[in-house]
Order: C-alpha cells, then structure tokens, then sequence
C-alpha cells in the first residue's frame, strides 16, 4: 500500500537511515546541487541541532511580539479614548484581513521567481511590518501629539457664582468638569496605534506561514517532523519570556529611565530581539529558485513520487528496499537464484550488474515531468480542496476557536471569577485592586501555558510514534477540554496554574500535527485513500498554499470569537462562561480530528 504509514513521521517512507536507495537518491541530490553556479547541497542532507535552531529563531521571535501585543496593546487604546466597544472591535480588523490575503500570500510564495528564493521574501516583508507595528503601537501617541493632536485635556475644577435675588450673598457652587481621555483628542494617535496593531497581529500570524515552509523545505523529509517540533518548541520558549518581560516593573531600572517608560522598553527590548532573531534564521541558507527547480529535476525535493520514478528508471539495477517502507515494490524472481541474488545485494545496497530475467512489476504511480502551474490553478486549489485538506481545515478552526478564547480573555476570567474583582470599580478601591491582581496572576497562568508548550513540544514526536498521530492528536483536544470544564465549574488560583498547562498542550497539538500531516500528504502524494490504496490527486496544489490554508483558520477563528463571546457572556452573566465555550469548541475539535486522514 503507498501512502499510508503508521506514525506520524515521513521517516519510514523517506528515510536514509532505512532505505538504501533513499540514501543514494539524497546523495545524488546532494552532489549534483553543490556543481550548480551556487551551492544548494544543504538542501538534501540532514540538518544539525543548531542548524535547526537557527531555523526556527524566528518562531521565538514572533511569539515575543505575540506576548508584547496581548499584553498592552488593549491598556493603550484605552489609554488614549477608545472604549471596550470599539477596541473589540478593532480585534478583528487583523483577522478579516488575513483570512484572504495569508492563503493568497502562500499561492505567491509558491510561485515567486526571485534568485532569493520563495519564502525568505515573503518573510523579510511581514517581519517589516512586524517591526514597524511594534514602534507604531507604543509610540503611537507621541506621533499623534507630534501631527496635532491635543492630547490629555485637564480643566480644573469651575466655580459657578448663583445670585439668588438682588443684593444677595453669592452662593460658590463647585462644579468638577470630566477629564477623561476622548478619542476626539486623539484622533492621529488612535489611527496611528490601531494601524501598528493590525500591522502586528496580521503579520505576526501570516509570517509563521512562510517561516514554516521555509524549514520544511530546508529539510529532508525523514526531518521534517523533527523539524515542526523543534519550530513549537522555540514559539513556546518565546511567549514564556515574552510574558516575563512584560511582567517586570521597568520604570524602577536605569534602562527603563533612559526608554522613558514601561511600555517604551518592554517595545523596544522585543524590536531588538526580533531583528536578531530574523536575520538568524534568514541567513542560515540559501533557497534554490524556483526556476532551477522548475528545469532541473533533480534540484526538486525529494518525493515519493520521484522515488517511484527513479524505480522505472532503474530498471537494471536492484536495490534492497525493506518492508516496513510500505511501498509495493513487489520485484517479480523467477527462480531461487535470483532471489538468493537479491539477498546479496543488500550489502552494498547497489548491484548494477544483476538483473532481472522477470519483469518487474509496475508502480502504480508513474512520474511525469513535472510542468509550470499557473497562478490562477493555485487560487483555485485555495477554494477547492480535497476532502482529507477540508477536514484538517475545520479540525484546526475549532482548534484555534477554543484556544484564541482562553488567550484573549483567560486574564479577564482570572480577575473577575478567581479573585472577584470588577474592571469598572473605581480606580483605587478593593474591587480594582482585585481585579488588577487577577490580571496579573493570569499572566503568570499564561506563561505557564507557554512554557508547558515547549516541554510538550519536545516530547510530541515521540508521543506520536508510540500512540499513533490520531491518539495524541485527539487527547491533545480532549485534556484541554477537561481542563476548562473543571477550571470554569470551580474557578480557584490552584487550578489557573495547573490547568493552564492544558492550554500549553494544545498549542503545541496546532502548531505541530496539522503542519505533520500537510508535509507527509505532499511528500506521500496522499490527499485521498480508498480500499487501502492511494488514489492521485489530479488538483495541482503548493505546499506553501496549504501550509497558509491550515494557518489561516486562526484569523477566521479570531474573528468569530471576536463576534460571539462578548454576547455569550452578557447571556450567562459569568466569565466562566469563556471556559464553557473553549470546553464545548475542543470537544468539536476531538470530532472533527476521527475524520481527518493520517499517513
């Protein structure tokens, strides 16, 4: 049977390690891309552990901006006029935006001729933006000022003189005038900061898309799940500290003096360590263009489908391939000898000098040189999907649905339900101060659940060989449902802290399998299996397209969530009912993931 294979990784199929003749195939590769005009040879060789990090540092660099984001990009729209209506809505500028242009930037990225190659620009343009939202949003209000903005307006308080008739005393009547911010003052400065939010938060999104596929295609398929490992792993070191560094007090430090402020270092420290982080992984190695891979054969990644095609044209040669590859390989012998032959020639893995006196029976897959797809045929396979990639889409929208629920208002949760506080006392009193507490101690919830995701991360792939990728993937769903139920029935400070790490489990869950099996129905050439047996897909599709398809599910599920919560919560009167909600939409996830096809 081709295609279907027992775990989650490709390393069965396409292993070096376990298959001789992928060995030779990759060292071919290997060879022949070191003689072209620039060495492409990394291409097609095993990656090194700091070669790996040094591919992933931009994961870690986009969850410091995610953590720089979440945590005071709300606090300074408030600061400057805009009311909770209007900031919620906001939130969902960015996914409206990315949901249409992320999929479209993923068709480009797959067809983009530039010598740079085709996902290091797409890259270099959101991380661009990134940083330019991450100095639009805390200085917003300085630039505002700056174009003509009024700013804080204090009146002091008025006294109004009343004559109650002829030749009376005056009566002094104080009467204090509100000197609250207005949007109305800060007209240039609410469109600078929500300008730099939506710069943020798309490209922050869409730019873990080509940074996916650009490791992907950096390594070989046997690495690859190895490899979306190692990418969480480090997105989840990111937000672990991304979420300590906003949490200390800067304006009591000599740099926090020099930034002018809290918001301004904490800004500026994440600019800094997001450039380092870029230029880390954009300079690691060079991609082949598209046009070489398009003309040279063998300077395509390396397939299932051209090793098929290497076996057709082999014809006179043997090599030993053993069966736990799952490929039909079946090689028809007439008699013992030959077969005695066959044996023999596992040792050196190559014998031009057998052959066979039987035919050898047909791949059920023949290669065909591969020709130019059109742009138009990539954003049709944008809309039109094959079930296994429709399937997978709407297992990881409700995924994200229940996770982007706890992210945007777990901290609200903790200081309303857990500590009982409420935002709308007066500034000062004991019910703010709750409620700023329980705010505070969600976030040290939440980087727990970033930090449980990188620990989860590094043990994800070896869950996956011993239990199956449908049985880690599913309970991945499953304890966070549990985790929100109990969390939301009994809010205590002991379960914000032990249930976050459910949150940490699913996010690593997303942010690995999904983009497991996109890589191994590309490498495999799998979309479809029927009876057993592969069925070819006649739809050219792009591995960045449907990296980008699967990523996308994340704006889509902002935005719904962004439109239903709020409603929800006034419904049930309670915070608690943001957990109902993240338990009913994982418990849809676990459904939806018994139909999605594993190979």
């Amino acid at each position: 049977m081709v295609g279907v294979a027992v775990d989650a990784s490709l390393g069965d199929n396409l292993s070096s390690v376990k298959n001789p003749m992928i060995k030779y195939m990759l060292k071919t590769r290997e060879n022949h891309a070191r003689e072209q005009d620039r060495d492409y040879s990394h291409v097609f060789r095993r990656k090194t552990r700091f070669e790996m990090f040094r591919l992933s540092a931009i994961a870690m660099a986009i969850e410091f901006a995610y953590a720089a984001e979440t945590s005071f990009v709300s606090p300074i729209l408030l600061q400057i006029g805009v009311d909770h209506k209007h900031m919620s809505m906001t939130w969902g500028l960015s996914p409206l935006i990315g949901f249409f242009v992320s999929p479209l930037l993923g068709s480009i990225s797959d067809r983009c001729k530039l010598k740079w190659g085709r996902r290091r620009p797409i890259i270099s343009i959101l991380s661009f933006g990134i940083m330019c939202g991450l100095i639009l949003v805390p200085y917003g209000k300085e630039l505002g000022l700056l174009l003509g903005d009024v700013g804080y307006n204090y009146i002091e308080p008025a006294l109004n003189i009343t004559y109650s008739g002829e030749g009376s005393v005056a009566a002094l009547v104080a009467n204090e005038i509100s000197t609250g911010p207005s949007a109305s003052d800060f007209k240039y400065s609410v469109i600078l900061t929500i300008l730099g939010m939506v710069l943020l938060d798309f490209d922050a999104d869409t730019c873990q898309t080509p940074a996916r596929t650009y490791l992907l295609d950096m390594c070989v398929p046997e690495e690859q799940s190895k490899a979306m490992t190692m990418f969480a792993l480090f997105a989840g070191f990111g937000g672990t500290i991304g979420y300590a560094i906003g949490g200390i007090d800067w304006e009591t430090t000599q740099i926090g003096t020099f930034m002018g402020g809290n918001i301004p270092t904490v800004f500026t420290l994440v600019t800094i360590i997001f450039a380092i982080c870029y230029l880390i992984t954009v300079t690691t190695f060079r991609e082949i263009p598209l046009a070489l891979i398009e003309k040279d054969e063998l300077l395509r990644p390396l397939s299932e489908q051209a090793f098929k095609g290497e076996l057709k044209k082999k014809n006179n040669a043997i090599y030993y391939i053993q069966e736990n590859t799952q490929m039909d390989l079946d090689l028809a012998t007439e008699d013992a000898k030959h077969a005695e032959a066959l044996q023999g020639s596992y040792q050196n893995g190559y014998s031009p000098a057998l052959e066979l006196s039987g035919k050898t029976k047909d791949v059920e897959t023949q290669s065909e040189a591969e020709s130019p797809v059109s742009l138009k045929a990539y954003l049709k396979s944008i809309f039109i999907m094959p079930y296994s990639m429709r399937m997978l889409a709407l297992t990881n929208l409700f995924c994200w649905m229940g996770h982007v629920t706890y992210c945007l208002y777990f901290t609200d949760f903790v200081g309303e339900a857990v500590f009982h506080g409420d935002p709308t006392a007066a500034p000062g009193s004991d019910a703010a101060l709750r409620y700023e507490a329980g705010v505070r101690f969600g976030c040290w919830g939440m980087s727990i659940y970033a930090f449980s995701c990188s620990i989860y991360s590094i043990s994800v792939t070896k869950l996956m060989k011993w239990f199956g990728t449908k049985a880690v993937y599913i309970s991945g769903m499953i304890y966070y449902g549990f985790g929100m139920l109990v969390l939301g029935l009994w809010p205590t400070k002991w379960g914000v802290l032990l249930f976050s790490t459910s949150a940490g489990i699913l996010y690593g869950t997303i942010f690995t399998v999904p983009f497991i099996l996109v890589a191994s129905y590309h490498a495999k050439n799998c979309f479809c299996v029927k009876n057993g047996e592969t069925v070819p897909l006649k739809q050219a599709r792009g591995l960045g397209t449907d990296v980008a398809i699967i990523s996308s599910m994340v704006f889509i599920a902002q935005l719904i969530v962004s439109l239903s919560v709020g409603p929800l919560v006034s419904w049930m009167e309670t915070t608690c009912a943001v957990l109902y909600a993240s338990t009913f939409l994982s418990f849809l996830a676990a459904i939806a993931a018994l139909f999605v096809l594993y190979v």
